[in-house]
């Protein structure tokens, strides 16, 4: 009796390609997009955050990047239930759920957080440490509740975000991602909104830059070279959608170039929606750009396979399915390298297995009473 193998699906043909980052061979094309939880009491991960991740992984997901994680910094996080980077029981807590994914089958990197003038005073997990940012205004222009950065403060967030990658590396993660989008701290720096400073931190573009770009090289220097180093960016900040790091290709250039120089392996840029252009003129999403620009591999991110803005999700309400024809037509011709999901995912732990096997049907609509639990 002969038997016939079923035709894979388009999206399993276009997405189960594998793809190299560095010296990380990922299974697939498709990235779980960090979303910041909650469900760390302490700062520490426990049994129910590895199994949240390693579901994903097992149903294929090819790349984990975890909820943002506050580095070793007094002042890089506001909240004692976001997990942390640091810390034996951290990391100790964080070692468990990278076996747990490799064990499911994929790869997982940690993002590296801290929030700069986000945090607000008296807050945990440590409540006596000052909001810190370039200049000491916050995404909405006040000024007078934080602290512009000495080159002392530079020197320990450098060394900090060296030392998370490093711990990373050594209980058993694939790369880093370093979060510089949404108006955290290193998009502090890019912005020039937040950034007014007159020192060689702050000017243009390009010098605006320099603090991203020297905690990049220094994760570099702090792993082993094959250890992929991803770095999220954005346009729009929380709270001011409209903002602007480039408003021309060339301006983006200047920004993305001295980072890739300094060792970014891949760029992870940040929409709101990924089927609109960046610039006039041309179809090129964000990630599509930022691939043109630099040569390295990027991944989209924003509303995937949700009809609804993502913000107003986190806020409460809820999204319809939508399809990912353009999403797959764009990868296909490799404007962009991977694509992250997010709420999709968070609401489906087994959307990538219906999106490989072409069982779009079954596919759930994003309900926000999902953010209430791990599932």
């Amino acid at each position: 009796m002969t038997v016939t193998t079923p035709p894979a699906s388009r999206a399993a043909e276009i997405l189960s390609r594998p793809i190299a980052l560095n010296g990380l061979t990922v299974p697939n094309r498709i990235v779980m997009a960090p979303m910041t939880r909650q469900f760390s009491p302490g700062g520490v991960p426990g049994e129910d955050v590895v199994s949240y991740y390693s579901r994903r992984a097992a149903a294929g997901v090819g790349l984990i990047v975890t909820e943002g994680t506050y580095v070793g910094h007094d002042s890089a996080g506001q909240s004692s239930r976001v997990p942390r980077f640091h810390g034996e029981e951290q990391l100790a807590g964080w070692a468990r759920v990278a076996e747990g994914v490799h064990a499911a089958g994929g790869t997982i990197v940690p993002q590296l957080w801290h929030i700069g003038m986000v945090r607000k005073q008296g807050q945990p997990p440590f409540a006596d440490a000052p909001a810190v940012g370039p200049s000491g205004i916050r995404l909405d222009g006040t000024e007078g509740e934080g602290k512009e950065m000495t080159r002392q403060d530079l020197d320990d967030v450098i060394a900090a975000f060296a030392t998370a990658a490093a711990d990373a590396e050594r209980i058993g993660f694939d790369g880093v991602e370093l979060h510089g989008a949404h108006g955290y701290l290193l998009d502090q720096f890019l912005w020039a909104g937040t950034n007014r400073r007159s020192d060689a931190y702050g000017g243009d573009p390009v010098a605006r830059t320099k603090f991203a770009a020297e905690i990049v090289a220094a994760v570099r220097a702090s792993v082993s070279a094959e250890f992929p180093v991803v770095f999220r960016f954005s346009q729009w900040k929380s709270d001011n959608y409209d903002a602007r790091l480039a408003e021309t290709p060339e301006e983006l250039e200047a920004i993305l170039t001295p980072l890739a120089a300094a060792g970014v392996d891949a760029f992870h840029a940040s929409t709101r929606r990924y089927w609109l252009p960046e610039f006039d003129g041309s179809d090129l999403n964000l990630a599509g750009w930022t691939k043109k620009l630099t040569g390295r591999p990027t991944i989209t991110v924003g509303s995937v396979g949700l009809d609804g803005d993502f913000i107003k999700g986190f806020q409460g309400e809820g999204s319809p399915v939508k399809g990912i024809d353009d999403l797959l037509d764009r990868l296909e011709r490799e404007e962009y390298d991977m694509v992250a999901v997010g709420r999709a995912l968070l609401q489906d732990p087994e959307w990538a297995s219906k999106v490989l096997a072409g069982d779009t049907a079954a596919l759930k609509p994003y309900d926000a009473a999902a953010l209430k639990s791990l599932s």
